[in-house]
This record gives structure tokens, C-alpha cells and sequence, in this order.
């Protein structure tokens, strides 16, 4: 019932994706866990150094022989990684924040799909142009470094429509299987998930990050340039933390990019141990010390439906259930069915 052409092209069981989360909160135990689960789970590998990329595909690889992906932000350098993920022919990369269009053909001839990222009609139709094999609507309302400035309601039709046939995958605002099924109304052929799988067992997100998003709720996230130390001005939506609440409203002042940005803590990614500058643009990892709650704790607006952390594929089977439900009883199958509420805290409270 939730089977879809993207299903068949990649080569999954269903129609949910947990997508790249960075520099590493999406490592190789929740890629594994998701594409195990019959989703597709997708690597984020931007600073991981060439040897130890090959090591989390093979890692990867040592726990599910299904198809997973490998995310990289076009606005870094990156050739290196996409030309491991290559040779290692991943099923999929996915790309973010720039132009595709030269990794298309390489990839093409290792059979490897390519899906392009996107906030905007027009710049989907741009990379639909340059031959990527799926175009990602992210809506406004995703957590993360965020392109456009339109909601996922209000987009995935627009790209669904002046793209087609290439195949769209809703991103931004996705927590359950009602977003799910909503999503495939839309006319998308998956959803992509984020901050629903940030509170996972398997995610490399901090503890007190997590525990941050239990607590939230869909009020507490901004979109803004505040973290902008390593990428100035581009958006991003994070939590409203006292840190960030003290800053709202002054981020241009946050985006000189000091030397001597005052150090809050250290962290560890792909094996560099490196510090933490304040307004770093980087969410702190289960290694990182230090100011915790000062850091990018980025989420989207859907934080309010997650309510406590769980196995990733336990969170892939019970969104595919719910969407059932959800289809079932919109079809008249079976109206009597309803979708159980969230497990929740019970109160979710300001960060």
C-alpha cells in the first residue's frame, strides 16, 4: 500500500528516509538501523577524511546489505568523498546547497542515483534539468541548514508539478506516519525525516540535545544565521535555547569570522578531535564537551510530535504502520481505525 516508483528505483521497501544529518548525527548505526528497517537511511560524510569514509560505508555495509545513501553539502569541498562513495557505488548521493550537475554523469556510470536538495520551484527544476535521478523538497520548517523560505504544504505540490515525471521526496515537517501520508497526497514519492530521527537510540546527537528536543515543542525553533562560525549567512533552523534567545535579533554580529572566537568546548568528528568555537555551525555529537546548551541545537518545527527517543527501527515501523492507518482510513477501508496518540512527556516546555 505504500509502495512507490522511488521504492522500486532505489530498490527499498518503503517510502521513508532518514535524512543527512551533520557534520555526523546521522552515522553508521541509524543509516544501518533505518535502511534495515526497509527505509533508506543516508549518511552525512562531509568531514569525514577519505580513509575513515571508506571504513563507515564497510561499517555500514557489516550490518545491512540494503541500499543507503551518503549526503554531502556542495558548498564544501567534497570531491574526495564522492569519489570514495563511487568506487564503494552507494546507492545514493545526496546533494545539498549547490550544483549537482557535474557529479550527475560519474555517478550515472557507477550506478549510483543522484537526488538534489532544494527550497525552491526554480531551483528544482534546475537540477531536474541537469538530469538528477530525485529532487528533495525541503519546507521551510525543517530543522537544519534550511535553502528556501516556503512551506512543505505549499511546495512539494509546486515541485511535484513542474518536474514531473522526476521523482520528489517531501523534507521538512515530517514526524509520523500522517506526515507520511499527507506527503504522498502531495504527490511526493517519500518522506524524509530529520529531527524524528535525531531522538533515536542509534543517532550521534548529545544526550542533553536530545533531551532538548523531548522538551520542546513546535514554538521553540527559530530560522536563522546565528551559527554562522565556518558558514556565514545561511540559514539554519535550531532550538530556542537562552543562548540563542540572547542573540535573536543581533546575528549579523555573530557572522565576522574571528580567529579568536572564544572556545566552548571540544568535540571529536570522524576521528579529529577539534574545538568548539561559539557560533560554530555545528551540533554537538555524543563526544562533544563543554557549553552544551550554548551550542546549534538544530531542529525543525515538527519537535513538538517527538516524545521520546527509540530504536530507529522501531520509529520505521511505526510510521509506516501509522501512514496504513492513515490510507486505510481515508480510502474507506476501514474508517474505525484512528492513529494512537504520541507517547509524550507530559509537558514539553521551552528550551
Amino acid at each position: 500500500m505504500l509502495r512507490t516508483g522511488l521504492c522500486d528505483l532505489i530498490g527499498i521497501e518503503l517510502p521513508i528516509i532518514s535524512a543527512p544529518m551533520g557534520p555526523d548525527l546521522s552515522g553508521p548505526d541509524l543509516v544501518a538501523a533505518v535502511s534495515g528497517a526497509g527505509g533508506l537511511g543516508v549518511l552525512q560524510a562531509q568531514l569525514h577524511p577519505p580513509q575513515l569514509l571508506r571504513k563507515a560505508l564497510q561499517r555500514i555495509r557489516s550490518v545491512t546489505d540494503k541500499p543507503f545513501g551518503v549526503g554531502f553539502v556542495l558548498h564544501f569541498p567534497c570531491d574526495e568523498g564522492m569519489a570514495i562513495c563511487l568506487e564503494e557505488r552507494v546507492s545514493v548521493l545526496w546533494t545539498f546547497w549547490g550544483d549537482p550537475s557535474r557529479f550527475v554523469a560519474p555517478a550515472h556510470a557507477a550506478g549510483v542515483k543522484v537526488f538534489a536538495q532544494v527550497g525552491s520551484v526554480a531551483d528544482a527544476r534546475a537540477v531536474a534539468a541537469s538530469g538528477v535521478d530525485v529532487v528533495v523538497a525541503q519546507g521551510v520548517e525543517a530543522g537544519g541548514h534550511v535553502a528556501g523560505e516556503v512551506s512543505t504544504l505549499a511546495l512539494v505540490p509546486r515541485v511535484v508539478d513542474s518536474i514531473a515525471p522526476v521523482p520528489v521526496v517531501a523534507s521538512g515537517g515530517l514526524a509520523d506516519g500522517r506526515g507520511l501520508a499527507a506527503a504522498l497526497a502531495l504527490g511526493a514519492e517519500a518522506g524524509a525525516f530529520g529531527t524524528r530521527f535525531l531522538a533515536t537510540i542509534e543517532a550521534n546527537a548529545h544526550p542533553l540535545y536530545k533531551d532538548r528536543l523531548l522538551a520542546a515543542s513546535e514554538a521553540d525553533t527559530v530560522r536563522t544565521i546565528l551559527f554562522g562560525y565556518g558558514w556565514p549567512h545561511a540559514p539554519h533552523r535550531t532550538l530556542r535555547t537562552k543562548f540563542v534567545e540572547e542573540w535573536v535579533g543581533r546575528e549579523e554580529e555573530a557572522q565576522d569570522q574571528c580567529p579568536d572566537e572564544r572556545v566552548i568546548g571540544h568535540t571529536r568528528i570522524a576521528g579529529q578531535e577539534m574545538p568548539v568555537q561559539r557560533f560554530l555551525s555545528i551540533p554537538p555529537n555524543r563526544d562533544t564537551t563543554g557549553d552544551i546548551a550554548s551550542m546549534d541545537l538544530l531542529s525543525g518545527q515538527v519537535v513538538g510530535l517527538v516524545g521520546e527517543i527509540r530504536p530507529a527501527a522501531d520509529v520505521v515501523r511505526q510510521i509506516a504502520e501509522e501512514a496504513r492507518i492513515v490510507v486505510r482510513r481515508l480510502s474507506g477501508v476501514d474508517p474505525a481505525f484512528t492513529v494512537a496518540p504520541r507517547d509524550e512527556q507530559p509537558s514539553k516546555k521551552s528550551t
